[in-house]
């Protein structure tokens, strides 16, 4: 039933979305770090920004924002992202919608962190002098990541399934192969049967593991 899997390289396949999940997700934490940083800032301009990117993006859909990398920032823009091979361009283009777009949820799980951390908190360390920044990073947010774990492990998931959208510009990940092996072979079941329990290996130990973590390293009040 599964020997047609010998034409086709499902673990290469697989290999190139988690590449896009692990540089997507690293990307998107810092990135929603900062906006999470800006929300709850004391500069009505970075929080008018930073409000203004969540609403905005949460409520574009991905694949709008896949297709602007590619047909608007590669092929209208000519912006190659470092290298003249279409598939390699793609693929960082890729990379880049996806963190524009995950990282808008990274920042509302931060900031729901940011929010669990006692008032009084920043407000004993501004009284010992520190400034914003060092409030936000030396004492809210350790705690707020420890909160957030659990949130974090979903948008996590989450990404990981998305990444399927960048089948629409090329990227060479499982989704394209999926297509490329209905469109070859008349197995529909079994294609579907593999890349699904292709994705539940990636997601289930991710949830697990993290819920585990999150059950850890989570604050007791």
């Amino acid at each position: 039933m599964f020997d047609f899997l010998d034409k086709y390289d499902v673990l290469g396949a697989f290999w190139t979305t988690v590449q896009l999940t692990l540089l997507s997700a690293v990307g998107s934490l810092i990135w929603g770090t900062l906006l999470a940083a800006m929300r709850v800032g004391p500069v009505p301009l970075m929080r008018g920004f930073g409000t203004a990117y969540v609403n905005i993006v949460r409520n574009i859909p991905l694949t709008v924002i896949i297709l602007f990398a590619s047909l608007g920032l590669h092929d209208t823009l000519s912006i190659t992202m470092g290298s003249d091979q279409v598939e390699t361009a793609n693929f960082r283009l890729a990379v880049l919608g996806l963190i524009v777009y995950t990282s808008a949820f990274v920042c509302e799980a931060i900031r729901a962190g940011i929010n669990t951390v006692p008032v009084g908190q920043a407000e004993a360390a501004r009284a010992l002098g520190l400034n914003f920044t060092q409030v936000l990073f030396l004492v809210v947010l350790p705690q707020a990541f420890r909160a957030a774990v659990l949130p974090l492990a979903n948008v996590l998931i989450a990404l990981t399934k998305n990444t399927t959208v960048a089948a629409a510009i090329g990227v060479a990940e499982a989704a394209l192969l999926m297509k490329k092996m209905v469109e070859n072979e008349a197995q529909l079941l079994p294609i579907s049967a593999v890349i699904a329990f292709g994705f539940c290996c990636l997601t289930l130990p991710t949830g697990l593991i993290l819920g585990w973590v999150s059950k850890k390293v989570a604050v007791k009040r």
